[in-house]
């Protein structure tokens, strides 16, 4: 039951909540309430507790946006799924968004507030559940499920790589691919890897590192082994997909902003039966030789309005890492707009 406590100023009205199962209380409140003090620093306003129910205090549009949060958060624990300072931040960042997302997903397309909690963006794996911590993030899932192709650009720290690969994770569980395929153009565009040591899986491990450490978030170390040993995950330079058709198969490019056009028209028509494609990368960050094109963005400016194709564009507001890789990003892309303001 939540009350709203009239005052003189509206602007020190008081919000109260109460929660009827005190069981997630302290998993919702965190160790020494530090998620009630997270809440106080993000959208200023003042949260207190005492048994079962929270008083918050503030402006009406913040004790709103917080009261939407603890019910979200709340609901989470109901559904069996933790709540760490993360899902605070995210939580927030839903709350605040305002938006409506209309979803396939969702019984009837309806439209629904998107929330940490929305069981429609939550996708099983072997070990965890994952849901999305961002708007973008929420229809970057809805992406990948409904479209056979998807883009998905913006800096680091965003999802990109690793929501593809909890959702290729998610879909071998579920049986509906056979494979998992991860590509990423290795050293630069050229792939001269001949002098690196090693076989093939030992030049091109280094470069697949993110992709690795997505797998073993989302499976046990052993079958990330296994799968790779049958085959059922392989990882190969863009080089290694030339003349191949991928079917039943769902395969991820990473870091495609390093490809040429040659190579990223050759790999998008690997696709085949059945299969899924995710193509990520960051526009900002490409490491060519100056003068040679883009393979992600020559692609985009022909293929974005395609059916079948879907595009992502995440921002800084979408990095979900330390709140300072959020500041870093900004500073450089003042930097960038100073020097070009035309751009």
């Amino acid at each position: 039951m939540t009350t709203v406590i009239d005052d003189k100023n509206r602007d020190a009205e008081k919000l109260i909540m109460d929660f009827e199962d005190t069981a997630f209380l302290p998993e919702l409140f965190g160790d020494h309430d530090r998620h009630l003090a997270r809440l106080e620093q993000k959208l200023e306003v003042s949260v207190s507790s005492r048994g079962s129910r929270v008083v918050i205090a503030g402006g009406t549009s913040s004790r709103q946006t917080a009261e939407t949060v603890l019910r979200d958060l709340y609901r989470r624990l109901e559904n069996g799924l933790e709540v760490t300072e993360n899902e605070v931040d995210a939580a927030v960042r839903m709350a605040e968004s305002g938006r409506l997302f209309s979803s396939s997903a969702g019984v009837g397309g309806a439209s629904a507030t998107l929330s940490v909690s929305d069981p429609r963006y939550q996708i099983r794996t072997y070990q965890r559940v994952i849901t999305p911590r961002s708007p973008t993030q929420a229809t970057y899932i809805d992406q990948m499920r409904k479209n056979p192709m998807v883009f998905a650009l913006g800096p680091a720290g965003t999802g990109k790589t690793y929501l593809a690969v909890v959702v290729a994770v998610s879909m071998l569980a579920e049986g509906l691919i056979d494979r998992i395929i991860l590509s990423r153009p290795a050293v630069e565009a050229g792939e001269r890897l001949g002098f690196l040591p090693g076989d093939m899986r030992d030049k091109v491990d280094p470069y697949l590192r993110p992709l690795y450490d997505a797998l073993y978030d989302m499976m046990p170390g052993d079958q990330v082994a296994k799968k790779l040993e049958n085959g059922e995950i392989e990882v190969a330079p863009i080089a290694f997909m030339r003349g191949r058709t991928l079917s039943s198969s769902f395969v991820i490019l990473d870091e495609a902003q390093n490809t040429t056009p040659v190579q990223m028209k050759m790999f998008l028509t690997r696709l085949g039966d059945h299969s899924r494609m995710v193509i990520t990368g960051d526009p900002s960050q490409i490491d060519l030789p100056r003068g040679v094109k883009s393979g992600l963005t020559d692609s985009l400016s022909i293929l974005e309005n395609v059916k079948g194709i879907g595009v992502t564009r995440f921002t800084d507001a979408d990095v979900v890492r330390h709140a300072l890789v959020a500041r870093i990003v900004q500073a450089y892309d003042r930097r960038d707009r100073d020097r070009n303001p035309k751009a």
